[in-house]
């Protein structure tokens, strides 16, 4: 048998609009766990759907000895357990047979599956899923549980090759490390596109996807951003040392041309003065004309050259695409009630929620995948009605879900949506605001149905913020899904300066803590009809702004 091997032999592709994400890439891989890597599309799902065949190349060729399997970012989740795990027609066949049946195409559905249900239930309960019944269904599954149950499923065919887009996007703490557990267990060629560092710390290499090109790093994240640190470091350096040899070069040329020019007038003078014969300050004059040219060439030769160096030392400099928010006034006085839940019985989960948000409060819900957080946040925001109690939502607020496709309108360009929300804004105030959020000149008329989930993200995240009127209470579920190290930074800097209460649900505890929370609310065994114990932790002073009206219309405002 030949042992597991991938190989890209010159990898090229282009989308229909001419954009080329992947150039000549080459690479032959054996078994071992590789991190792919990059900004928002920089192309990293397209490298794995073209491995996986979901896709065709422009150029070149892809040779994969062994079987693939392919995890999608939001992989679609069939309606039960059985039907996701892709073994329905299996289990019904060898339910037949054992009924007796003898029909040979029950036994071509077997093949040599018959161990199948004792497999399924060995992966599910591997990936903590165990309390699942191959018959129940998928409706009421959380996000992570659904990730967990599409990984269990390209397991279970037990590929020699695994792509994983983006697995730990909505998985708590104890899925990760199941996750993390099911990456160190996997002995054939993992593949996985990341922006999760603990994830992406368990690999031994990584690829990093940029600029077209695919560079390969020795090591794990951290050996990653250590080599990267370094070689920015010295590209700054040669960065600075062109610069300063450039000034040198032009403060030179000026020099020069300054001399040239008290040579020219002196000779000027000479010649309206007659005070040599014609034919001799002709020749003088020519030879002078001579010796200026070549000096004023090689002067700007110099420049040229010093231009060219620093031009070669700038493109070495990584200006990573980040986005940049400037978050419009969205003060709110520590002393008004921003949201009050009192006494609330929360559809599907069955406890009563007591929470008050005063200020400028940031408050996190922490807690496993089902155990209501989003249902909290959805309730809060009146997307879903309490089974009992009372909610009263005193401010503009707005929300980013977990399913960004729900907020825009697939119908209209980026900058459509911006106008939808922010009726008052003018063309130029709605393009300045997209710019921020990387959507500059023609981007930003860019259809909803064609942005990646990066691209979605800040296009969803970009209408919330600028909608009107000002949201004075931002609700967050999941925000750093699909962004890039480099954005999610930015994001943190840029909620630094937001004025206005958050609430907040993420998995992704460098985000959390980051943050300055003020208090951490842990929906794990929340006692029915109790007030939520609250983990205190450093309390954030907002910068000091007048105070705004935060009475409004539009958004969703509460009474």
């Amino acid at each position: 048998m030949q042992s597991i091997q991938l190989s890209l032999n010159d990898l090229t592709f282009t989308w229909p609009d001419g954009d080329t994400p992947l150039s000549h890439v080459n690479a032959d891989l054996g078994p071992g766990h590789y991190g792919v890597v990059g900004s928002n599309g920089s192309g990293k799902s397209t490298l794995l759907r073209l491995i996986a065949g979901h896709l065709a190349p422009t150029e070149g060729a892809i040779a994969a000895v062994g079987t693939v399997a392919y995890l999608p970012q939001n992989a679609h989740i069939a309606d039960t357990v059985a039907q996701a795990l892709d073994i329905a027609p299996t289990l019904e066949a060898l339910r037949a047979i054992e009924s007796g049946s003898t029909d040979q195409r029950h036994y071509d559905a077997v093949g040599d599956r018959w161990d199948v249900a004792e497999r399924a239930h060995a992966v599910l309960g591997r990936l903590g899923l165990g309390h699942l019944g191959l018959d129940r269904t998928t409706r009421g599954l959380s996000g992570g549980e659904q990730t967990l149950l599409s990984l269990g499923a390209r397991l279970l065919s037990r590929p020699d090759i695994l792509l994983l887009d983006e697995p730990s996007n909505n998985l708590d703490a104890p899925t990760r490390h199941r996750l993390l557990d099911q990456v160190n267990a996997f002995r054939g060629i993992l593949l996985v596109a990341s922006h999760d560092r603990e994830l992406l710390n368990q690999v031994d290499s990584i690829a990093e996807v940029r600029g077209g090109t695919v560079r390969w790093f020795a090591g794990n994240f951290d050996d990653y951003a250590a080599t990267v640190a370094i070689e920015q470091e010295a590209a700054e350096r040669a960065v600075r040392d062109a610069s300063s040899d450039l000034r040198r070069q032009r403060r030179e040329l000026e020099d020069a041309q300054v001399k040239l020019a008290r040579r020219r007038r002196y000779g000027q003078k000479m010649y309206d003065q007659k005070r040599e014969p014609k034919i001799v300050m002709g020749a003088r004059k020519r030879a002078a004309e001579v010796s200026a040219g070549r000096l004023r060439g090689m002067h700007e030769a110099d420049v040229d050259a010093a231009q060219t160096r620093l031009a070669e030392a700038e493109t070495q400099v990584r200006k990573d695409r980040e986005i940049r928010l400037d978050l419009p006034e969205t003060n709110v006085p520590s002393s008004r009630l921003v949201l009050t839940m009192s006494d609330v019985r929360l559809p599907y989960v069955d406890r009563i929620i007591n929470l008050d948000i005063k200020g400028p409060e940031r408050i996190a819900l922490t807690g496993p995948n089902g155990s209501g957080k989003s249902t909290l946040l959805r309730t809060a925001l009146g997307q879903l009605a309490p089974i009992d109690g009372d909610v009263v939502l005193r401010v503009p607020a707005r929300s980013l879900p977990q399913r960004l496709d729900s907020l825009l309108n697939p119908e209209l360009s980026i900058i459509g949506n911006l106008r939808a929300v922010a009726p008052n804004a003018t063309e130029n105030a709605c393009r300045a605001a997209l710019a921020r959020f990387l959507f500059r000149g023609r981007r930003a008329d860019q259809s909803v149905q064609s942005l990646s989930g990066g691209e979605l993200l800040r296009a969803t995240l970009a209408c919330v913020v600028h909608a009107e009127p000002t949201p004075q209470l931002l609700v967050l579920d999941e925000p750093t899904n699909n962004l890039d190290l480099a954005s999610v930074q930015h994001l943190v800097e840029a909620l630094d300066s937001y004025q206005g209460a958050l609430l907040i649900v993420s998995h992704d505890q460098h985000f959390l803590d980051d943050l300055h929370l003020t208090r951490t609310v842990d929906m794990r065994g929340l006692p029915i009809g109790q007030r939520p114990k609250s983990e205190p932790s450093k309390p954030r002073i907002p910068a000091s702004k007048p105070e705004m009206g935060s009475d409004g219309a539009g958004g969703v405002v509460g009474t």
